[in-house]
């Protein structure tokens, strides 16, 4: 009796029958989109504000510079460059500019270093460190207004405080409002009082994330105060001390608050001795000209000068970025631990009762059969 099996298909020499593709399901559809998408989805509030309030606005004001409009008669003619040509044919344009140049030099270098000198000082192990900290901050809560008020009565040219400061010591009373450079000085005071807590509490914070163990190292290699600072302090923190000096930059071109509130008047001097970029765009728009086809040239203008110089130190920023790490930070760490695992092995050995002579002393080899030759 013959028992018949099953016959199984051929599978041939391509192997298995492929199987059928699975169906995906549209939560699985939805949960890959959630993957790819949900990032950008985070991250586009930032983008959505950007291009409402800054975006926009650029895109208005370059739309409004190449017609003629006024602040009475409103929009007019498509007259092309003809605003940039007639804001650069201006004296008044030219010397605000350079008093803007002239105050954000006198107020941005001395305001970065001595931010970075207030960071290292608060960055020492000192009493209520807390509130030293938060003393630096207050001049950057009180009002711009205020503050130009103040500095204002200060710096007066006749009954000021400075001036009966120097009177004191035997100097003439300087006229503050009436020299271009005495006033660019008290400007750039106010913009230092102001910035100089706000930016030395960054440097504080980048400070406060370099490894302790540079410091211990440069100790044991008898570096001082100063020698830690400029060695292993400013090496380590110099992207932060780049993204202050663009900031710096940014806000020192766009200055207006405090020659606005300079003085009463708030034109910038009566020879516009002190009158700033922004302070001019102020004034053309709102002063006598009341064109806003002129102030939105002069506010592309201002805005090219900016973009200029922050592609400078751009360029500069990734020069210094892509140099690399510098290599003698890791160098002092391990010879600053070689020294101190000599250290304490000097100390072990000083402890052990034979002095340590023998933990030093190479042993001497076994001269066993030598000896049994010679007797």
């Amino acid at each position: 009796m013959s028992v018949l099996t099953p016959t199984q298909p051929n599978q041939g020499l391509d192997g298995p029958a492929p199987r059928p593709q699975r169906r995906v399901g549209f939560s699985q559809r939805l949960g890959r989109w959630d993957v790819k998408l949900s990032p950008y989805l985070y991250i586009s509030p930032f983008f959505i504000l950007f291009a409402i309030t800054g975006l926009f606005p650029l895109v208005y004001t370059a739309f409004v510079s190449v017609h003629e409009w006024n602040l009475l008669g409103g929009q007019g003619d498509f007259v092309g460059l003809q605003n940039f040509s007639d804001v650069l044919a201006q004296p008044t344009f030219w010397k605000s500019l350079r008093n803007t140049f002239s105050i954000f030099l006198l107020s941005s270098v001395p305001q970065v270093m001595c931010a970075i000198i207030i960071a290292a000082l608060l960055d020492q192990n000192l009493r209520a460190a807390t509130f030293w900290r938060m003393g630096v901050l207050l001049p950057y809560v009180v009002a711009p207004v205020a503050v130009g008020l103040i500095f204002g009565r200060l710096f007066a040219d006749q009954y000021g405080l400075i001036n009966g400061l120097l009177g004191v010591i035997g100097i003439e009373p300087i006229r503050w409002h009436a020299d271009a450079l005495a006033s660019h000085v008290a400007i750039a005071s106010m913009v230092n009082f102001r910035w100089t807590g706000y930016n030395a509490l960054i440097f504080l914070a980048a400070m406060q994330a370099v490894p302790r163990e540079l410091y211990e190292a440069a100790i044991i290699d008898g570096a001082g105060r100063v020698r830690q600072f400029f060695s292993v302090t400013v090496p380590q923190i110099r992207a932060t001390i780049i993204f202050v000096i663009i900031t710096s930059t940014i806000g020192g071109l766009q200055i207006f608050d405090e020659p606005r509130t300079y003085d009463a008047q708030g034109l910038g001097g009566a020879d516009r001795q002190w009158m700033t970029t922004v302070l001019y765009l102020y004034d053309v728009a709102w002063g006598n000209q009341k064109n806003f086809g002129r102030a939105a040239a002069i506010a592309w203008i201002l805005f090219i000068i900016i973009l200029l110089i922050g592609l400078v130190n751009f360029a500069i920023t990734r020069s210094i970025s892509t140099s690399g790490p510098s290599k003698k930070a890791p160098r002092a760490v391990q010879r600053a631990r070689r020294k101190a695992a000599a250290a304490a092995l000097r100390a072990q050995n000083a402890t052990s009762p034979r002095g340590g002579s023998s933990a030093r002393r190479p042993s001497a080899p076994t001269s066993a059969p030598n000896d049994r030759k010679k007797r």
